[in-house]
């Protein structure tokens, strides 16, 4: 068969790295790695590694268990090339990615890696050869409570050089990234450019016909991608064919010239942006090799037709000039995130253990990853995109499930988030009476859905945002009256709907709408009796005290009736509807009632549903119902936090998703939807629903 230029690359790369001094082979075949040298992982082997995830168009990962010899990708499985080579005492090793060698040079050797360590923030690859140890660190902030360090759509690489042996070694090191980060198609045509602002040199490529505010396969088409690092002796640069700038990376210097043949196709001689910095001779650690990755889009989304500004817009006139900022941050960003890193690690680990402290450091920046802050008349505003399933704007039962983790870490991105899901059914004319689905049908259009014609999830959607207004007025501090007040007509409204259906919910759609519309369903009944529930809390943030009394007296009632109708007639377990004996189903909808100090599901009910759901395990975990044997991360979670005080089956689930991600042959982005006998992914991928996995940490006592 014929082999395409790009394959061949992907192949011989990868083969002859991961058979270090074998020869390069030609057909599709890898050989396999030397398991004797197998590398550790801590405090999970993941499913697919964050490499550089800072929001919806910024979402790059390892697919692979080592760093050199897979090509990085963003989140959909397409290549999103990233190179290292290591020149060490003349010889150029591979340390990421899988580059094949230049027309007349031999395959690359390749560098072993020993060790993965992943943290909420960064993900540590450590690599040796030839008596030299690479540390190469990817670093993607998270920052709570600084919307304008959260804004910057920047991740750090990072690659520290030591000598292995004892011996002084020369080292040099080379980074780059192609075009393929630019655009969803090789066949579109970039444009790139080469500058230097504030000591920073940025090298730079962007689409020659940007569309803005469009996507090709789920990628922005406008916009530019931005490989910059300080300005230091010994550094080089080049922007050109691959494998000429490969080739001078692997020879230890770069040309400092751009290629002047553009704009061409992403897929005609592989535009790459090179950077090199010769490091001389290495005994002890050197100082960091730092380069940062960027996405920068202008505008960044639209709402109801009027195009909005990223928020780093408020703070600098340009990307140049953020981009100088991010690198003199550097030093004090690695304190924050070590920081942050540890005090994830530390309150995990004391709510769930250690299985449980390495979900929720796989979780942070996937959940994060899928947002991105915008300006709206001078209000910062947080959209998310659905990723990987639908693809709408700020999905409803999206956000909710990945709410924990912005209310554990960040209580004011919540409300952030929140925002634009409430001012569109106030003043952007939704038509319906209860809560919308989404605020557009594809990222980053938010466009509404004034004519009504949506996937309406009537209960879900008033329940789920009751839910979470709620959830954030109790953390809210002095923000809480003024929210409360605000959206006080929007939040009744909705009440008021579910007071009339949430008891038994008519045939309707729901979060997991992968299992078909469902009519007198026990879980969603039990999300809008707690829905009602906590519009007795919006009542009390807004001073409204006889409201307050009238819903929790609703939501009381109904759940005394709801526990009995959901009751199965062999007294074991809840069905999975009030009309379908012998049938049971995952209520993580309790967790809520738990989140929000509510109290309404009895006991008994509680202890009830851990046996059951202890007996119906499978090796990865419980599944949503009988009817299929998958189930979903983000529930699981939800299910073990509401179960927290009941040790063994909070630990089991938690086991079980461990286990899931921990070896599954799924090497995607963390998934939500996966099978718990053979642990395989069933669907979606990099969603930040993940953001679900800190259930249990928002339901422990604060400070813990």
């Amino acid at each position: 068969m014929s082999v395409s230029r790009r394959n061949l690359l992907r192949w011989s790369g990868a083969a002859g790295i991961a058979a270090a001094a074998l020869p390069a082979v030609t057909g599709t075949a890898q050989a396999e790695p030397d398991r004797s040298t197998a590398p550790t992982f801590h405090p999970i082997r993941p499913p697919a590694t964050p490499l550089a995830v800072r929001s919806p168009y910024l979402s790059t990962w390892l697919p692979a268990d080592v760093l050199p010899g897979t090509w990085p990708t963003f989140w959909t499985g397409r290549i999103t090339a990233m190179t290292g080579i290591a020149r060490i005492d003349g010889t150029p090793y591979v340390f990421m990615g899988a580059p094949g060698p230049a027309s007349g040079q031999p395959a690359l050797l390749g560098m072993t890696q020993t060790d993965l360590t992943v943290t909420a923030t960064r993900s540590v690859f450590t690599l040796t050869a030839a008596g030299v140890r690479l540390v190469v660190t990817f670093l993607s902030p998270v920052e709570p409570g600084d919307l304008r360090r959260q804004s910057m759509p920047l991740s750090y690489v990072s690659v520290q050089a030591s000598s292995a042996d004892g011996h002084p070694h020369q080292v040099s090191v080379y980074l780059d990234v192609s075009g393929e980060w630019s655009f969803g198609d090789t066949g579109a045509q970039v444009t790139w450019a080469a500058e230097t602002n504030a000591g920073v040199r940025s090298l730079s490529i962007t689409p020659a016909h940007p569309q803005v505010l469009a996507e090709e396969n789920d990628t922005a088409s406008w916009g530019t991608v931005v490989w910059s690092t300080p300005e230091r002796a010994g550094l080089t640069w080049q922007i050109g064919q691959d494998t000429v700038v490969r080739g001078g990376g692997a020879a230890g210097t770069l040309a400092d010239t751009s290629d002047p043949d553009q704009p061409r196709a992403i897929g005609d001689r592989w535009p790459v942006l090179g950077l090199n910095l010769d490091l001389g001779s290495v005994r002890g650690p050197t100082t960091p090799f730092v380069v940062s990755i960027g996405h920068v889009r202008t505008p960044a989304v639209s709402y109801l037709g009027t195009p909005l500004m990223p928020l780093w817009t408020v703070y600098w006139p340009t990307w140049q000039g953020m981009v100088s900022f991010f690198h003199g941050d550097t030093a004090a960003a690695m304190t924050r995130s070590a920081r942050l890193d540890s005090d994830i690690a530390t309150a995990a680990t004391a709510a769930g253990g250690a299985e449980y402290a390495a979900l929720c450091a796989l979780a942070v920046r996937q959940a994060y990853g899928g947002t991105e802050l915008v300006v709206r008349d001078g209000t910062p505003w947080a959209f998310l995109k659905e990723i990987s399933s639908d693809g709408n704007v700020s999905t409803v039962d999206v956000t909710y499930p990945g709410m924990p983790v912005f209310l554990q870490l960040d209580p004011g991105y919540l409300g952030l988030i929140l925002a634009p899901l409430l001012e569109y059914p106030e003043h952007g004319g939704w038509p319906k009476q209860f809560a919308e689905h989404d605020l557009g049908s594809h990222y980053p259009n938010a466009a509404g859905h004034n004519d009504g014609n949506e996937e309406d999830m009537p209960v879900e959607e008033s329940a789920n945002m009751l839910i979470m207004a709620a959830a954030y007025l109790a953390r809210a501090g002095s923000a809480a009256a003024p929210f409360a007040t605000a959206h006080y007509g929007i939040l009744k409204q909705w009440a008021d709907y579910l007071v009339g259906s949430a008891l038994d919910p008519g045939f309707q759609n729901q979060t997991d709408d992968f299992t078909g519309f469902i009519a007198h369903s026990v879980n969603l009944a039990l999300k809008g009796i707690v829905g009602i529930g906590a519009m007795s809390l919006v009542a009390t943030a807004a001073g409204n005290a006889a409201d307050s009394a009238h819903y929790l007296g609703v939501a009381r009632n109904y759940i005394a009736q709801w526990a009995t109708m959901a009751q199965d007639t062999s007294g074991t377990n809840l069905k999975l509807a009030y009309d379908q004996p012998a049938t049971w189903s995952l209520k993580y909808n309790a967790y809520a009632d738990l989140l929000l100090g509510l109290n309404l599901v009895p006991a008994a009910v509680t202890a009830q549903e851990a046996r059951w759901y202890l007996a119906h395990r499978n090796q990865f975990g419980v599944p949503l119902d009988l009817r299929h044997s998958y189930t979903k991360t983000d529930w699981e979670m939800w299910a073990a936090a509401w179960q927290h005080d009941n040790a063994p089956i909070r630990d089991a689930l938690i086991s079980d998703v461990y286990g899931f991600a921990n070896t599954s042959t799924s090497r995607v982005p963390f998934s939500d939807w996966y099978d718990t006998i053979s642990g395989r992914q069933v669907g979606f991928q990099a969603r930040p629903v993940i953001g679900g996995v800190f259930a249990l940490l928002t339901v422990r006592p604060r400070g813990h």
